[in-house]
């Protein structure tokens, strides 16, 4: 394990490894016992999200990226599902882009219907702000709902896969602005269609 500094308190991380024999794969899970020691994964049993979530992203970002710099890792595609792992483009691109262990790495973030109203937390802004003090970006953080994360994670993926049929106008149209490359709905369901779609326009 190791520590991670998260919003100025070191927290610290333990990898755990396991193994699926048949298919001949080791799968890595990373732990902490104050942000991920409890029944439910993102909502309390009322289903409000939980409050230190901001947090739990931020661990979460910083520890997967540590645990494949540790494991000396250089991936070709980083395939990023859901709204919690909307930070790691940004730090990616920015925290650690000076690694040149992901330096021909490429972020394909998959996007999915809105799952929670409101807003993840206040004080999202300047807890990145810690670890990334100067880009312009992070302002989407301030409200931090679910569109503003997405399209944060958008804003610094290389290509986006549409997981959904409900997505929301705003965040298609920032996909639109940005001119990121993008596999709709309808054409994943095609056969190779992900294959394709990563030889073709992200790698």
């Amino acid at each position: 394990g190791m520590n991670m500094v998260i919003n100025d308190m070191d927290m610290p991380l333990i990898i755990k490894v396991a193994s699926i024999p048949k298919e001949r794969m080791q799968v890595y899970f990373i732990d902490n016992e104050e942000y991920f020691k409890r029944k439910a994964m993102l909502k309390d049993e009322d289903g409000n999200l939980f409050s230190d979530n901001d947090e739990r992203m931020i661990f979460f970002t910083k520890g997967v990226i540590e645990t494949v710099k540790k494991l000396n890792w250089s991936p070709d595609i980083i395939h990023l599902h859901g709204w919690f792992t909307s930070l790691f483009p940004l730090y990616m691109k920015t925290y650690f882009a000076e690694d040149p262990i992901f330096e021909s790495s490429k972020i394909v973030t998959s996007i999915y219907p809105s799952d929670f109203e409101g807003s993840v937390s206040s004080e999202f802004e300047s807890k990145v702000a810690f670890d990334i003090p100067g880009e312009a970006e992070k302002s989407l953080l301030k409200d931090a709902t679910y569109d503003s994360l997405i399209k944060l994670a958008t804003n610094f993926s290389d290509g986006v896969i549409l997981s959904g049929e409900n997505i929301s106008e705003s965040i298609l149209s920032n996909i639109d602005d940005k001119k990121i490359p993008a596999l709709t709905f309808e054409e994943s369901a095609k056969e190779n269609a992900y294959v394709d779609f990563f030889n073709n326009q992200i790698i």
